[in-house]
Protein backbone atom coordinates (compact mmCIF):
# COMPACT_ATOMS: atom_id res chain seq x y z
CA UNK A 1 0.00 0.00 0.00
CA UNK A 2 2.94 2.47 0.45
CA UNK A 3 5.48 3.68 3.51
CA UNK A 4 3.88 3.26 7.05
CA UNK A 5 3.04 6.92 7.27
CA UNK A 6 0.86 6.71 4.15
CA UNK A 7 -0.83 3.77 5.50
CA UNK A 8 -1.62 6.13 8.59
CA UNK A 9 -2.82 9.00 6.75
CA UNK A 10 -5.29 6.73 5.39
CA UNK A 11 -6.73 4.96 8.59
CA UNK A 12 -7.19 8.46 9.65
CA UNK A 13 -8.88 9.63 6.90
CA UNK A 14 -11.12 6.55 6.89
CA UNK A 15 -11.68 7.22 10.99
CA UNK A 16 -12.54 10.85 10.46
CA UNK A 17 -15.11 10.02 7.98
CA UNK A 18 -17.00 8.15 10.72
CA UNK A 19 -18.29 5.48 8.55
CA UNK A 20 -16.00 2.87 9.33
CA UNK A 21 -16.02 3.66 13.22
CA UNK A 22 -20.40 3.38 13.01
CA UNK A 23 -20.33 0.38 10.97
CA UNK A 24 -17.75 -1.62 13.21
CA UNK A 25 -20.02 -0.03 16.54
CA UNK A 26 -23.34 -1.68 14.85
CA UNK A 27 -21.08 -5.32 13.79
CA UNK A 28 -19.90 -5.38 17.81
CA UNK A 29 -23.24 -4.48 19.22
CA UNK A 30 -24.85 -6.80 16.84
CA UNK A 31 -23.14 -9.57 18.05
CA UNK A 32 -23.85 -8.93 21.46
CA UNK A 33 -27.21 -8.81 21.05
CA UNK A 34 -26.68 -12.57 19.31
CA UNK A 35 -24.99 -13.88 22.53
CA UNK A 36 -27.53 -12.47 24.82
CA UNK A 37 -30.03 -13.94 21.98
CA UNK A 38 -28.08 -17.37 22.76
CA UNK A 39 -27.62 -16.90 26.43
CA UNK A 40 -31.81 -16.63 26.69
CA UNK A 41 -32.84 -19.23 24.43
CA UNK A 42 -30.43 -21.87 25.34
CA UNK A 43 -29.59 -21.79 29.48
CA UNK A 44 -28.41 -24.93 29.45
CA UNK A 45 -25.52 -23.99 27.39
CA UNK A 46 -22.75 -22.18 28.23
CA UNK A 47 -22.26 -18.88 26.51
CA UNK A 48 -18.96 -16.36 26.88
CA UNK A 49 -20.38 -13.35 29.48
CA UNK A 50 -18.48 -11.18 27.10
CA UNK A 51 -17.75 -10.76 23.64
CA UNK A 52 -14.07 -10.91 22.51
CA UNK A 53 -13.98 -7.67 20.07
CA UNK A 54 -10.80 -8.27 18.41
CA UNK A 55 -8.10 -6.34 16.68
CA UNK A 56 -10.28 -5.57 13.82
CA UNK A 57 -9.76 -8.58 12.20
CA UNK A 58 -12.36 -11.14 14.25
CA UNK A 59 -14.91 -10.78 16.99
CA UNK A 60 -16.54 -13.94 18.43
CA UNK A 61 -18.02 -15.28 21.89
CA UNK A 62 -18.30 -19.19 22.87
CA UNK A 63 -21.33 -21.56 22.69
CA UNK A 64 -20.82 -24.77 24.33
CA UNK A 65 -23.10 -27.34 24.98
CA UNK A 66 -22.82 -29.91 27.59
CA UNK A 67 -21.73 -32.51 25.24
CA UNK A 68 -19.15 -30.48 23.52
CA UNK A 69 -17.39 -29.04 26.33
CA UNK A 70 -17.17 -32.68 28.11
CA UNK A 71 -14.70 -33.40 25.13
CA UNK A 72 -12.42 -30.22 25.99
CA UNK A 73 -13.85 -28.68 22.86
CA UNK A 74 -16.32 -25.30 22.08
CA UNK A 75 -17.85 -23.59 19.48
CA UNK A 76 -17.62 -20.18 18.67
CA UNK A 77 -19.51 -18.01 16.71
CA UNK A 78 -17.01 -15.73 14.42
CA UNK A 79 -17.04 -12.24 12.89
CA UNK A 80 -14.21 -11.97 10.35
CA UNK A 81 -14.08 -7.87 9.81
CA UNK A 82 -11.90 -8.35 6.77
CA UNK A 83 -14.31 -11.10 5.07
CA UNK A 84 -16.85 -9.41 6.08
CA UNK A 85 -18.64 -12.84 6.87
CA UNK A 86 -19.90 -15.09 9.89
CA UNK A 87 -18.28 -18.39 10.65
CA UNK A 88 -18.94 -21.07 13.50
CA UNK A 89 -16.12 -22.92 14.36
CA UNK A 90 -14.59 -25.52 16.36
CA UNK A 91 -12.26 -24.93 19.00
CA UNK A 92 -10.03 -26.50 21.82
CA UNK A 93 -10.22 -25.69 24.88
CA UNK A 94 -6.05 -25.77 24.80
CA UNK A 95 -3.65 -26.56 22.43
CA UNK A 96 -3.61 -30.38 23.68
CA UNK A 97 -7.34 -30.71 22.81
CA UNK A 98 -6.63 -28.71 20.17
CA UNK A 99 -4.27 -31.06 17.74
CA UNK A 100 -5.62 -34.28 19.72
CA UNK A 101 -8.93 -33.55 17.67
CA UNK A 102 -7.67 -32.48 14.70
CA UNK A 103 -5.75 -35.34 14.85
CA UNK A 104 -8.57 -37.43 14.98
CA UNK A 105 -10.61 -35.61 12.20
CA UNK A 106 -7.85 -35.96 9.80
CA UNK A 107 -7.32 -39.27 10.21
CA UNK A 108 -11.35 -40.06 10.43
CA UNK A 109 -11.47 -38.29 6.93
CA UNK A 110 -13.81 -36.33 7.94
CA UNK A 111 -15.26 -33.79 4.81
CA UNK A 112 -18.32 -32.51 6.66
CA UNK A 113 -16.83 -29.25 7.09
CA UNK A 114 -13.51 -27.58 6.65
CA UNK A 115 -10.63 -28.76 8.32
CA UNK A 116 -7.53 -26.47 8.69
CA UNK A 117 -5.17 -27.60 6.57
CA UNK A 118 -2.56 -27.52 9.72
CA UNK A 119 -3.48 -27.27 12.95
CA UNK A 120 0.11 -25.25 14.31
CA UNK A 121 -1.22 -21.51 14.71
CA UNK A 122 -4.21 -22.47 13.87
CA UNK A 123 -7.42 -20.55 15.75
CA UNK A 124 -9.79 -23.52 14.69
CA UNK A 125 -10.02 -26.87 14.30
CA UNK A 126 -12.73 -27.11 11.90
CA UNK A 127 -15.04 -24.32 10.49
CA UNK A 128 -17.93 -23.30 8.58
CA UNK A 129 -18.96 -20.28 6.68
CA UNK A 130 -22.88 -19.60 8.27
CA UNK A 131 -22.82 -15.96 6.26
CA UNK A 132 -21.23 -14.31 3.60
CA UNK A 133 -21.90 -10.79 3.39
CA UNK A 134 -25.07 -10.33 5.86
CA UNK A 135 -27.49 -8.37 5.96
CA UNK A 136 -27.55 -6.03 8.99
CA UNK A 137 -30.59 -4.24 7.84
CA UNK A 138 -32.66 -7.73 8.80
CA UNK A 139 -31.19 -9.28 11.99
CA UNK A 140 -34.20 -11.37 12.82
CA UNK A 141 -33.34 -13.11 9.69
CA UNK A 142 -29.68 -12.55 10.48
CA UNK A 143 -30.13 -14.25 13.54
CA UNK A 144 -32.10 -17.19 12.17
CA UNK A 145 -30.11 -18.25 9.62
CA UNK A 146 -26.67 -17.78 12.05
CA UNK A 147 -29.21 -20.13 14.76
CA UNK A 148 -29.87 -22.85 12.33
CA UNK A 149 -26.44 -23.20 10.86
CA UNK A 150 -24.58 -23.08 14.22
CA UNK A 151 -27.00 -25.77 15.12
CA UNK A 152 -26.29 -28.29 12.30
CA UNK A 153 -22.54 -27.51 13.26
CA UNK A 154 -22.90 -28.66 17.05
CA UNK A 155 -25.77 -31.46 15.69
CA UNK A 156 -22.92 -32.83 13.31
CA UNK A 157 -19.92 -32.64 15.82
CA UNK A 158 -22.06 -34.50 18.43
CA UNK A 159 -22.96 -37.29 16.32
CA UNK A 160 -19.23 -37.75 15.36
CA UNK A 161 -17.91 -37.44 18.61
CA UNK A 162 -20.58 -40.19 19.26
CA UNK A 163 -19.57 -42.28 17.24
CA UNK A 164 -15.78 -42.47 17.82
CA UNK A 165 -15.91 -42.42 21.47
CA UNK A 166 -19.33 -44.72 22.11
Amino acid sequence: MGTSQDIYDEYRKQMQKGIMVEAYQGILNYLNELRIYFTNKYPDHFVSSSLYQGTMNLSFFAFNPTSIKAHGLKIAIVFLHKEFRFEVWLVGTNKGNQEKYWAMLKEDRWSKYDLVKDIKGAEAIASHIISQDPNFTDPIQLTNQIEGEVLKFIATIEGHLATRYN
